[in-house]
């Protein structure tokens, strides 16, 4: 055997060549471009609650329609008509948070002097999204107006079409007591607007001649009474009662040129009427008008109703823009902000003044609605011809726009 001249013994033996590929060094960015796959964004955590107005998870399918309900008359303990008028207006609002509302003293003040100011009206479709039968409950409004036990309201012009308010009504008793109860009027006043009232039970307007040319300035100035005559508008009528509605001095001097002769608005308005007493064109405007019977504070009550529709239908809307509908849970839930879960878990963080992310509040229904509930708005949807309610059969109630 040959030896080399470094005296190593060369070995013929040699190695063969590795085949597995994956022990071979390949340049990954021949084989694996990435460049070519499109960069995602890591998705966003759902389990945050997203904050009030946000459509977070909009329905895409419809709700199970098991049957239409046309009456909640379930969800309270009373039937009779002149029960359901002050079960109502006395389930209208949410109670005050005791703490920790972000609400400071003065907003709680004027949230409730909001709600006492407001007047004991309620409109005749709520009263029937709460009846138990269209045909008997609208016989026994007729019974109790025509008993002297309920009042009618009209409310001329608010809201078109379906979303008309329609016919008001209140219980005489809550109407003589805000009448007693009134500032500013004159005892023998009060009586005898009274006297007028229960001598005509079903009159919703009333002649001018049945007061005198003093008794029907301060009760227009009061709010009790409004004119019908040609030249007063609806904004008129339900203006909240101040000097504002009582006409001024340069109404007067162009009311002759402006108003139907004869009528209220041809003496200037109810401020007129207080500033010309002694006038004979005066109390014969009077003798010869006609004046409709009214509340204190209808305005604020029909824009609060008003809005409040409007908002629970925007909320369908978001829930669902193709449908329009939604579980009423999720409804209430949407109306509150989020905040006021009725499970046992948020009845006790409420307990400890926490309400979560938003407080109540800062939400729209205590900024805006003064803590109206959402059953009450739904209830006069319903009632209205707006929504209709049906089984779902697996999420409780469905309300879906008409």
């Amino acid at each position: 055997m040959p030896v080399s001249a470094t005296g190593r013994r060369i070995s013929r033996v040699t190695k063969p060549k590795t085949t597995n590929p994956l022990l071979l060094r390949r340049n990954s960015s021949a084989h694996f471009n990435f460049t070519n796959h499109p960069r995602r964004k890591p998705s966003l955590p759902t389990s945050k609650s997203a904050p009030e107005g946000h459509d977070d998870g909009a329905f895409e399918s419809r709700l199970t329609d098991a049957g239409r309900i046309s009456s909640l008359a379930t969800d309270q303990p009373v039937h009779d008509v002149a029960q359901l008028i002050r079960w109502i207006h006395d389930h209208m609002f949410a109670d005050m948070p005791e703490r920790g509302a972000g609400m400071n003293s003065t907003r709680v003040a004027e949230v409730l002097n909001y709600r006492r100011a407001l007047p004991p009206i309620v409109t005749v479709a709520h009263v029937h999204a709460l009846g138990n039968s269209p045909t008997t409950t609208e016989r026994r409004i007729a019974e109790l107006v025509k008993a002297g036990v309920v009042r009618k309201v009209l409310v001329p012009g608010r809201g078109a079409g379906g979303a008309a308010v329609g016919e008001g009504m209140a219980l005489t008793e809550e109407w003589e007591r805000r009448v007693r109860e009134a500032p500013g009027l004159e005892g023998d006043v009060k009586e005898e607007y009274i006297r007028v009232m229960r001598a005509n039970p079903t009159a919703v307007t009333i002649s001018g001649s049945h007061f005198t040319t003093s008794e029907a300035a301060a009760l227009t100035a009061a709010g009790f009474l409004t004119s019908t005559s040609a030249t007063t508008t609806n904004s008129d009528l339900f203006s909240r009662p101040g000097a504002s509605s009582l006409g001024s001095l340069s109404s007067l001097s162009s009311a002759s040129s402006s108003a139907a002769s004869g009528s209220l608005g041809a003496v200037g308005g109810g401020g007129g009427l207080a500033r010309r007493t002694s006038s004979t064109s005066t109390n014969a405007a009077l003798t010869r008008g006609e004046f409709t019977f009214s509340l204190p504070s209808t305005g604020p009550y029909l824009r609060l109703l008003l809005s409040a529709r409007a908002h629970l239908l925007a909320q369908l809307a978001k829930s669902s823009p193709k449908h329009r509908e939604a579980p009423r849970e999720l409804l209430r839930e949407r109306w509150s902000g989020g905040v006021a879960g009725e499970d046992a878990a948020s009845r006790a963080r409420r307990a400890r003044g926490d309400f979560g992310a938003m407080l109540p509040g800062r939400t729209k229904k205590w900024k805006d609605f003064y803590g109206l509930e959402s059953d009450w708005v739904l209830e006069e949807c319903l009632g209205s011809g707006l929504v209709d309610v049906f089984e779902t059969g697996s999420v409780g109630l469905g309300v879906r726009a008409t």
